[in-house]
């Protein structure tokens, strides 16, 4: 892990940008800490860090502010990284299908989503490898936000994952549901009931697959960018509860 700028923000959370394997990537961490503290992975959508970034920086910040360093990476195809052709078709469907108002074929969920996810977990881990061996950070380790097939996958595969926030909000193959059979880790969804790019159907059924003893539904009316900003005290108190 290469760190190639850093800066403190106006609230003394200190960012970091670097680049692990040539993959970007940028590390949050309080203003202070007399002990190493809790990991929160931040997870996202495709368009990549540079337009997540003032979602993400939102979520570092109460993330500093609750004791807990959190990162996030470039994912594959995503920013300056190489785009996948097939990706880029399975994209065009999906828009052709909602623009028609049909359902998106399971074939067009496989083509855009696990491709994703078998590059994405590996990577993910990696810069898990790399997180934890640097001073001030230690686990227990999170996963919050989406791609939700990717947070599925790792929870279900990473053994230092203790908890996952996931966001439901994009396409999931029957695939990642049956995987989500093994995932017994504590599990927070949050659903807007009226997301117009989510199969509603799908979210539900993945909640029902989750193997965890512990497991929350936070669902609220609305469209996709409508999350209620309380919708954030949920997900804190939920990563409060299981990483400390």
């Amino acid at each position: 892990m290469h760190f190639t700028s850093e800066q403190r923000l106006d609230d003394g959370t200190l960012e970091r940008a670097f680049v692990l394997d040539g993959i970007p990537g940028i590390l949050w961490t309080p203003a202070s800490a007399p002990v190493p503290v809790p990991l929160i992975l931040l997870g996202q959508t495709p368009l990549g860090l540079g337009t997540m970034y003032p979602r993400l920086v939102g979520r570092a910040r109460r993330a500093a502010a609750d004791g807990f360093a959190s990162a996030a990476i470039e994912l594959p195809g995503s920013g300056e990284r190489p785009r996948r052709a097939a990706a880029g078709q399975a994209r065009a469907e999906v828009r052709r299908a909602m623009q028609a108002g049909e359902p998106v074929g399971e074939e067009t969920v496989d083509a855009l989503i696990l491709p994703l996810v078998d590059k994405a977990v590996p990577e993910w881990q990696a810069a898990l490898d790399a997180l934890l061996a640097l001073p001030g950070i230690d686990g227990p380790v999170g996963y919050s936000g989406g791609v939700i097939s990717i947070g599925v996958r790792l929870a279900a595969v990473e053994p230092r994952l203790a908890a996952a926030g996931l966001f439901a909000g994009s396409l999931v193959p029957r695939a990642i549901i049956e995987e989500a059979r093994r995932v017994t880790i504590p599990v927070h969804v949050l659903l807007q009931w009226d997301d117009e790019g989510n199969d509603r159907q799908a979210a539900l059924d993945l909640f029902d697959a989750f193997g965890s003893k512990e497991k929350s539904l936070y669902a609220n009316m609305g469209g996709h960018t409508g999350v209620p900003e309380f919708a954030g005290e949920a997900a804190a108190q939920f990563f409060d509860r299981h990483l400390k």
